[in-house]
Parts: C-alpha cells; sequence; structure tokens
C-alpha cells in the first residue's frame, strides 16, 4: 500500500522498524486510525494503525440487532474529544509510520508523525501534552520515546488540561440519538436550512451515516435524486459489489469521510434521510453523476432542492462520453439536430388524447404526439412546456384495419419537470405502448411508463377501476336564447365562477365551459371595445378592423384552453353571457386595454373595474401603439379638488391576530367568523382523511388556491404565490397570513366544497395608523418583537381609520385592558409618530405625539442617541 523506505542501523543491533507512508482515511478513536495507501487502478489497499504505549477513552457503541438484553455503551470521558483532535489533524493528511509490535490477534502498534518523515509531529505525543490520552499503565519510561510521553504528561497534568482538568469529564460525553420519533416532522422542523454534520461512515457511493450537529443525532443520508451501485448480500453469503459500486464508494469516502460538511435534509424515508450533502469543495451528488458513478432516480429527485436540471446534465455528461456504468449506453437513433431535439415552447392547444399544438420560439406551430402513451382523453392548459423528441414515427398507409396516419413526431414533454405522460398513466389517464423488443423507437422515460402504469393498476386508477365509467353530459346553451335566461340569474349570484376556454372566436368573444354547470356558454368581455375581425354576413362582407388579427392572438396565447374565473354581468339578444373574465389574478379586458388593443366602453362606468381600465387606456395613450397609434392628447382643464372634513369613526370589532410581518404590517381573522373557519377546516381535513391527495399529482400554478401541508403536519387552505421548481413552491396561507415554501409533494388540489366562494379568505392584512415603522433592520427587528410577544395568537379590538394602498390602517387596542397597542409601541421609543393634516385626527395625533417626547426625554430605545433627525433624518429615512 504505502510505500517503504528502510532507515539504516549499526551493524551491532537488530534493524530499526521500517518507515512507511500513507494517507489517513478515517480515525477509529484517540488512539487507532485507518491509513490508506495511493489508488492504482481501483481503491488501494489499507490498514489499521494503533498508537503504541498510550491509551484514550473509547467512542460510544450501540447495542448491537437482534440482542434484546444488550444496552448502548457511551463515550468514555475525554473520548471524542481526543477523536476529534485526530479527526481535525489527520483526516486526509500524508502520514509516515512505523510499526513496533503487532499482537497474536494480528493488531498492529506503531508511532505514527504528520508529514514524510520522523522529524514530523509525533501524534502520540501531541495527544498526551493536551491531556486527551495518557500512558498506558505498566509501560515504563526506559527509552528515549516513553521519556517524552512522562514528561507531556506531567506537563499536561500541571496544567490541568484534558482528563486531568477538574472534574469527572462528564461534559466530553455525547447525548448520543440513533432513532428519530417523527422523521418527517424532524425534516420539516429544519426548514431545508444545511444542518452541520460529520460524515461517519459511507455505505456506498450514494449512502452515508452521518452525525449531526450540535444534537448528536447519528442518521443515515440517502443522497437525494440518485443512485449509485451497491454492495448486494444473498442470504448467509458474501457481499458481492455490482460493477463500479467499490470504485464508487471509495470516490465519496476519500471526499466526505470524516469530513465537516453541512447536509440539506430534504425528506424522509421510514428512518432515513433523503439530502443533499454540501461541501467547500463542491456538491457530491453532482460529482458521483458526472463522474459516472451515479444515475438519476426519479422517486427522489423530485425532492432535491438545488436544481433537479443540474443532476439530468451531469447524467447527460456521462452518458454521452460514456463514462463507467455509462460505458455500454446508446443514444437515441432519431436524426435530429439538438435544436430540433430539445426545446422550449407554448402550448396553443391540446387537439386530442395524445396531441397538442406548441409555438416555436420562431413563431412557428408544430404539432406533437406524447411518447409511449395511449390516452383516452388529454386534460391540458396553455403553458410553458420542455419538449424532449424521442423518435419520429414515419408516415404509414392504410391497411383493413388501420387508418393511414401522417409523420408524427413523439416527445417527452414535462412541465416543472413533471413527464405529463407519466402523470396522466399514474392516474390511469392513459396506457402505455408495448413494443417489440428490437424497437428502439419509444420514450426516453418508458421504464418510468411502465412503473406508472403498475402503480395504476394495482390501485384501480382511471381506467383500471372496477366500477363503470361515469357519463359526462354537457349542455351547449351558446346561441339558445331561453336556455340562457334561465341560467343567467343563477350565474348572477354565484360571483366568481370556474371555466375553462373552449375557443377563441376574436380578442373579446369567446366559448366557455362551466364544470360546475356541465354547460357551454358564449361569453363576450365587459367594459372594452376590441377591433372587429372579418365576418360575412347576408349580402354583406365586413372587413376586418386594424389590429383585430393581434387581439385574437393575444386573447388565444393568453387563455385558450386554460382555467379561468368569469364573473357575469348580462346577457346580450343574441343569448350571449356578458361579464369580466380572470386568468392568475389578471382581468382579461383590462389587459387588452393595457396593450393598446381595446378601448374602454361607456358601459364600464358602473363596474367596479372602471379605475383600472382609465388607468391602463391611459398609459397605453402615452405610448401612442396599436388601436392609440393616432392618438393626440387633448388638453384639461385643471380642477382643484375639495376635501370634505369628517368626524373621526371609532367602531372597533373583536378580532383574532394571526400573524405579523417584518415590516409590521399583521393578519387578523374576524371573532364573528372564527367558528364558520372551525367548522370548514374540520370537515375539510376529515374529506382529506377519507381522500388523501395522491403525492406529486398536483401541479402547482400561480395564483391558483390549494391546499398545503404545515409543519404540524395538518392540510390547511392556501393560495400558490410563485412556483420556481417542484421542490420549491412559494405559498400564502389564507385564513392565517403566514407564507411557507414547500415542495409540491406537500400540496394538493383544493376540494371545491371547501373553496372561497363558501367562505372566503379569512385572513386580512392591516397596518398601523398614525405611526412610522423604522428604516433600520435592527430598530424594525425590535418593533416587529415586540409585537409578536404582545398581539400574535391573542384577541385585540380593531378600528379601521383610514384607507391607504396595500392596505387598511387601524388602531389596536388589547382585549382586556383597552389599551392602544400603536401607541405602546410610541410609548416604548420603538417606533415613530406619523402626522397627519385631517381635522378628525388631531386629538389622536396629539396623545401620540405628547407619548413620543416621554420616550425622548427617556432616551428609550430609537432615542437613546437623542433626536437623530434633526441633521440627518432625510439620510435615514425618516421625516418629521
Amino acid at each position: 500500500m504505502a510505500s517503504s523506505a528502510q532507515s539504516g542501523g549499526s551493524s551491532g543491533g537488530s534493524a530499526p522498524p521500517a518507515l512507511q507512508r500513507g494517507i489517513v482515511k478515517m480515525v477509529l478513536s484517540g488512539c487507532a486510525i485507518i491509513v490508506r495507501g495511493q489508488p492504482r487502478g481501483g481503491p488501494p489497499p489499507e490498514r489499521q494503525i494503533n498508537l503504541s504505549n498510550i491509551r484514550a477513552g473509547n467512542l460510544a457503541r450501540r447495542a448491537a440487532a437482534g440482542q434484546p438484553d444488550a444496552k448502548d455503551i457511551p463515550d468514555e470521558p475525554w473520548g471524542f474529544p481526543a477523536r476529534e483532535f485526530l479527526r481535525k489533524k489527520l483526516i486526509g493528511k500524508e502520514v509516515c509510520f512505523t510499526i513496533e509490535y503487532k499482537n497474536p490477534q494480528g493488531r498492529e502498534y506503531g508511532m505514527v508523525y504528520l508529514g514524510k518523515d520522523t522529524n514530523g509531529e509525533n501524534i502520540a505525543e501531541s495527544l498526551v501534552a493536551e491531556g486527551l490520552a495518557c500512558r498506558r499503565e505498566g509501560i515504563r519510561a526506559n527509552n528515549p520515546e516513553q521519556n517524552r510521553l512522562a514528561e507531556c504528561e506531567d506537563q499536561a497534568k500541571m496544567a490541568k488540561k484534558g482528563m486531568w482538568s477538574e472534574g469527572n469529564g462528564s461534559h466530553t460525553i455525547r447525548d448520543l440519538k440513533y432513532t428519530i420519533e417523527n422523521p418527517r416532522h424532524f425534516v420539516d422542523s429544519h426548514h431545508q436550512k444545511p444542518v452541520n454534520a460529520i460524515i461517519e461512515h459511507v455505505r456506498d457511493g450514494s449512502v452515508v451515516r452521518a452525525l449531526l450537529l450540535p444534537e448528536y443525532y447519528l442518521v443515515t443520508v440517502m443522497l437525494s435524486g440518485i443512485k449509485c451501485p451497491t454492495f448486494r448480500r444473498e442470504l448467509d453469503g458474501p457481499e458481492t459489489p455490482e460493477p463500479f459500486a467499490a470504485e464508487a464508494k471509495f470516490f465519496t469516502e476519500s471526499r466526505l469521510l470524516q469530513r465537516d460538511v453541512q447536509i440539506i435534509l430534504e425528506s424522509s424515508h421510514n428512518q432515513n434521510m433523503l439530502g443533499t450533502v454540501l461541501h467547500p469543495n463542491g456538491n457530491i451528488t453532482e460529482l458521483l453523476l458526472k463522474e459516472g458513478f451515479a444515475r438519476c432516480v426519479d422517486w427522489s429527485i423530485a425532492v432535491y432542492t438545488r436544481g433537479a436540471e443540474k443532476l439530468r446534465a451531469a447524467e447527460r455528461f456521462a452518458k454521452e462520453r460514456k463514462l463507467r456504468i455509462w460505458r455500454d449506453y446508446v443514444a437515441p437513433t432519431a436524426n435530429l439536430d439538438q435544436k430540433d431535439k430539445q426545446f422550449v415552447a407554448k402550448v396553443m392547444q391540446v387537439l386530442n388524447a395524445d396531441a397538442i399544438v406548441v409555438k416555436l420560439n420562431s413563431g412557428d406551430y408544430k404539432t406533437i404526439h406524447l411518447s409511449s402513451i395511449r390516452p383516452p382523453r388529454l386534460e391540458g392548459e396553455s403553458t410553458q412546456v420542455n419538449v424532449t423528441v424521442d423518435y419520429i414515427r414515419p408516415a404509414s398507409a392504410a391497411t383493413e384495419t388501420i387508418p393511414a396516419f401522417s409523420e408524427r413526431t413523439c416527445a417527452t414533454v414535462t412541465i416543472g419537470g413533471i413527464n405529463i405522460a407519466e402523470a396522466l398513466v399514474s392516474k390511469g389517464l392513459a396506457t402505455v405502448i408495448r413494443y417489440r423488443q428490437d424497437d428502439d423507437q419509444r420514450s426516453s422515460h418508458y421504464d418510468e411508463l411502465l412503473a406508472a402504469e403498475a402503480r395504476a393498476i394495482k390501485n384501480g386508477k382511471g381506467l383500471h377501476s372496477k366500477k363503470e365509467v361515469p357519463i359526462h353530459r354537457v349542455a351547449d346553451i351558446s346561441g339558445d336564447t331561453q336556455k340562457a335566461k334561465q341560467f343567467l340569474p343563477f350565474l348572477q349570484r354565484a360571483g366568481r365562477s370556474e371555466a375553462v376556454v373552449e375557443y377563441v372566436f376574436s380578442g373579446s368573444r369567446l366559448k366557455l365551459y362551466l364544470p360546475k354547470e356541465t354547460c357551454l356558454i358564449t361569453f363576450l368581455l365587459a367594459g372594452i371595445e376590441c377591433p372587429r375581425g372579418a365576418r360575412n354576413l347576408p349580402g354583406l362582407v365586413q372587413e376586418r378592423e386594424p389590429f383585430s388579427e393581434e387581439a385574437t392572438l393575444f386573447t388565444k396565447e393568453l387563455v385558450l384552453q386554460r382555467e379561468v374565473e368569469v364573473e357575469v354581468e348580462s346577457m346580450d339578444k343574441a343569448g350571449n353571457f356578458i361579464g369580466w373574465l380572470h386568468i392568475d389574478g389578471v382581468n382579461l379586458s383590462v389587459s387588452l386595454v393595457e396593450h393598446a388593443l381595446s378601448k374602454v366602453h361607456f358601459t364600464a362606468e358602473r363596474s367596479s373595474y372602471y379605475k383600472s381600465l382609465l388607468s391602463a387606456e391611459e398609459a397605453a395613450k402615452q405610448k401612442k401603439e396599436k388601436v392609440w397609434a393616432h392618438y393626440e392628447e387633448q388638453p384639461v382643464e385643471e380642477v382643484s379638488p375639495v376635501l370634505e372634513e369628517k368626524e373621526r369613526s371609532a367602531s372597533y370589532k373583536p378580532v383574532f391576530v394571526t400573524e405579523i410581518t417584518d415590516d409590521l404590517h399583521f393578519y387578523v381573522q374576524d371573532v364573528e367568523t372564527g367558528t364558520q373557519l372551525e367548522k370548514l377546516m374540520e370537515g375539510m381535513r376529515n374529506d382529506i382523511a377519507s381522500h388523501p391527495p395522491v403525492e406529486g399529482s398536483y401541479a402547482p400554478r400561480r395564483g391558483e388556491f390549494c391546499i398545503a401541508k404545515f409543519v404540524d403536519g395538518e392540510w390547511y387552505r392556501a393560495r400558490v404565490e410563485k412556483v420556481e421548481s417542484p421542490a420549491k413552491v412559494h405559498v400564502f396561507y389564507i385564513d392565517y397570513g403566514n407564507r411557507e415554501i414547500l415542495p409540491s409533494t406537500r400540496l394538493g388540489a383544493l376540494p371545491p366544497a371547501f373553496s372561497t366562494r363558501v367562505l372566503p379568505a379569512q385572513a386580512t392584512e392591516y397596518a398601523f395608523a398614525f405611526i412610522q415603522v423604522p428604516q433600520d433592520e435592527d430598530a424594525r427587528t425590535d418593533a416587529v418583537d415586540s409585537v409578536v410577544r404582545d398581539i400574535q395568537n391573542t384577541q385585540c379590538l380593531l378600528n379601521v381609520e383610514h384607507l391607504s394602498p396595500g392596505c387598511p390602517h387601524v388602531t389596536l387596542q388589547f382585549a382586556d385592558s383597552k389599551g392602544d397597542v400603536g401607541l405602546g409601541l410610541v410609548k416604548e421609543g420603538l417606533v415613530m409618530v406619523e402626522v397627519r393634516k385631517e381635522k378628525q385626527f388631531q386629538k389622536v395625533i396629539t396623545e401620540y405625539l405628547n407619548a413620543q417626547e416621554s420616550a425622548k426625554s427617556a432616551r428609550l430605545n430609537l432615542w437613546r442617541y437623542g433626536d437623530f433627525r434633526a441633521d440627518d433624518a432625510d439620510e435615514f429615512g425618516y421625516s418629521r
């Protein structure tokens, strides 16, 4: 293993022991290490070296499995500090050593020196000098080495170092925890923040045993998203390594074993953790893939928090170079340029069961068929997707039993890291096509499709269910005036209704499917005048107006075959419904006006969206584009507004404060509707318990309402605010006001029976009136902490003082003492007063200013250095 050099000796005596060299792989304890040689064509040989003449405390050992009477053995005092002293000093370093003797059991004892020769640091002497080891009993100081050990020990005793210090050393004994009662909760409690750890053992390239600090949890961590070749053990037989298993294990060992690392805990599997190990020199997960030591696995890649696309790219790198486990890899045979094989496109239309129309970056449209599946029906939407072409199915002539087919581009289509074909198959909405053994024209994820189908069959999903297939009857009331009149009152009372855009006739005329009412309607956008397209009427040909095609294309790209919300206000003589359409929080009428593709119609004046429409139209006019290309601004006579004076209204209502934000806003629930929320939550959780969501089946979209599993393991109503990746979805809990970042596996569709139409979102945002929030981060944190201590999760009294952009400004009182919370912050010097000029507020403003002067006089918090606003108020963002 290690190189050896014979040291010269006198001819009259025995030759001194040979000097050998190696690299420290592992520190077993304070007096034992494992040394390895240099790798040559595979993992190198290794040997255990025990330090001569000294003894350090033993480390803890877990009770042997299968022996119920056995007990865990704890650390001996100063055993772990001794191990850590050697670990930090020696791991990965070159040492030289001499073997002085070997006992009958074959254990070797010797001297170890840091560096290439015996001039380096003597490790045994360093341990003894630090009081982390002592000389073995019965060893007499009859040679220079033992004399130096005795001197080091005497000096450590005099200095009261380590084991010679006062006390019994119990503070050095770790409280090791070998099991975790609730692994899922343990993972969630760390919120995907890095945890300091030491890698204690490497089982194979992608599975390690880690000591989490500072709580001393000893856990098994499987690297998220990958799997390395393993060591298989037959019953009562030896371990048999899979190809490259030993090499992959050495690759991980040489980089991580007994190194200080950080681990991001991402999920749990029984008592094992799924996570990512971070080392200053790189991410071991990506390195293993790039070197061909591992493959991506779909079942855990979804929880990987550092970008699944990086893992896929690293795996592709190894495949293309046929490294190690990919030495026999054969690439797909389709003769396509890379730009034609993999591209990002926008779904414009779902044609039928297995085909979608996408818009390429060039503006061209292309029909894509999903690879290797045969679905009866496809549920789709207009959004950005990733397309990877797997093969081109050539055109085929018709036979007696099979119709003719044109050439088809078959591909894997993914959205947010989710394979659409696999999702359809897993729900039982499609079946997998079987191929001949020699037919390579199949999906690049064919194995995953087969596994998904097996799960669907086992669980009786969709097509594989033994129940009768339900018949869906849809009533088409487009243009039917009588039926439309019957439906109108119902749709008006419903407020916002869910719908799917089936077809776009023009920029402002659409056909909608209402799933709850199971009917098709023609829908006209209210409040706008959109350019008309060309129409052939009896005896008249109506030419298209300018920008009508652009408006139609704009509406198609935004809403075609997507889920929307509509508000029906009225209907016309032809039985077409008129109203407002919203998609992801965007009002389509406002958006068309904003993009200069429509003008505001006078009928919008009575609408609550009139101001938004006017604002959008004014901005479009200034740009002078499209329908406003020839617009000339007319001079407007200036009118001075007259402010009406009014009395301050003090009508306090009871609320329950649920969340305080970092900018000192807060969310409350109305106490009067609290019982309704409790009943809804109880009903929703019972419903979820009886029909739990399928993990990973929900694809979150921004602005959509959903259910989210909080850290307490319970489901709550939420709204998706942002989707970074399947593993990072930003959600807002609509009934409590707090926010969280979750993987999509902890989200599900909100059952309609518990939607916001049944009970509106219960958390309402407010801000304190009459105060200025400090701009300084530390000062603001002090104020927030004070408010959290005083009112979070408590009942208070709330009065709306004035409306402002963003949210209403209010005063808040404690429910018991009726004390003003904002005034209390001013008295403590945690915030400053916002002086308002309105006459109705002068009395309360005076009270606030008097409290501020008292805080300044007492030099409290913000005022501890006097009135800092005198000379540099603007610089610090404050104003009087």
